[in-house]
């Protein structure tokens, strides 16, 4: 976004004859993404997004990118991976910012190591976040300030979210506690009406659903492939028994060029759960 930025209370940025710095912002949970985009979009900043580390990675190596603000756990490849490729590989590395829920010594060194800049989601992210951006670009130091005081309003999570659908509270309060050990908050919903709701007001990073009748699996998957927030959140589902052919390809089969359902896992398979939610969402064991 070069230039002046248009919005209410404006404040100029860069000169029009610069070019705004471009930051990438990499987060496999949307409200975050969301979130960062929006007030680094209102700082001046080009902002582009990643979704997985893969794609940070490969965006980082193309060139012409300033600054990466990335979180740690991330599926396909981890955030400190993605940095620690960029600081060797790239012929200008960007200036890196990497974020995370928790914090160990560990991780602080690594991130000294490849020379970023290491910051704890949280309560005080955004203060955090304002200083580092601060840091690498002392001349917007005022706009950062501004924006980033109004930042401080919006609630910043900690730990990602999935969203559990069962008519069965007893599953999916089992569920709750193994995710809760595994560093992720839940949601709860009950059937397809509910959970689209929820899913479109949380935007979780993915959606466990278990194998609701009447095709209430399908219809949600429809609506959710649908809807622009949900478009592309992974899609778990739960089933007592393998599906035959034809109910697994309506399942699986994309909807409007959108995925269909991203694994389909019976409800005993507690380890191919946890390990599909660590592919696709990046989740963490916690300290």
């Amino acid at each position: 976004m070069a230039g002046d930025w248009k919005g209410p209370g404006a404040m100029k940025v860069f000169e029009p004859s610069e070019k705004a710095p471009v930051i990438l912002i990499a987060d496999d949970d949307p409200a975050v993404v969301r979130l960062l985009a929006d007030r680094c979009s209102l700082m001046g900043f080009d902002v582009e997004v990643a979704s997985n580390g893969i794609q940070a990675l490969t965006r980082g190596c193309q060139g012409g990118l300033d600054t990466l603000i990335i979180d740690i756990h991330m599926p396909e490849l981890d955030g400190l991976a993605v940095c620690a490729c960029l600081s060797e590989a790239a012929r200008r590395p960007p200036n890196m910012i990497v974020a995370t829920g928790s914090r160990d010594a560990q991780t602080i060194e690594k991130c000294d190591a490849i020379g970023a800049i290491y910051i704890c989601k949280g309560a005080n992210y955004w203060e955090n976040l304002q200083t580092a951006l601060t840091e690498i670009y002392p001349a917007n130091a005022d706009c950062i300030r501004e924006f980033g005081l109004a930042a401080t309003r919006a609630a910043m999570p900690a730990r990602s979210r999935v969203l559990l659908v069962d008519d069965d509270t007893g599953l999916a309060r089992d569920l709750r506690v193994e995710l809760d050990k595994l560093g992720m908050d839940t949601s709860y919903a009950v059937d397809a009406a509910q959970a689209y709701r929820v899913a479109c007001r949380e935007e979780p990073v993915a959606i466990v659903c278990n194998d609701l009748p009447n095709g209430d699996v399908v219809d949600l998957l429809a609506r959710l492939r649908t809807a622009t927030a949900t478009r592309d959140i992974p899609f778990i589902v739960l089933t007592d028994e393998p599906l035959d052919a034809i109910d697994e390809q309506s399942l699986t089969r994309e909807i409007g060029g959108a995925p269909g359902v991203t694994r389909i896992l019976s409800k005993s398979s507690a380890g191919e759960l946890v390990e599909t939610l660590q592919k696709f969402c990046g989740f963490h064991q916690e300290c």
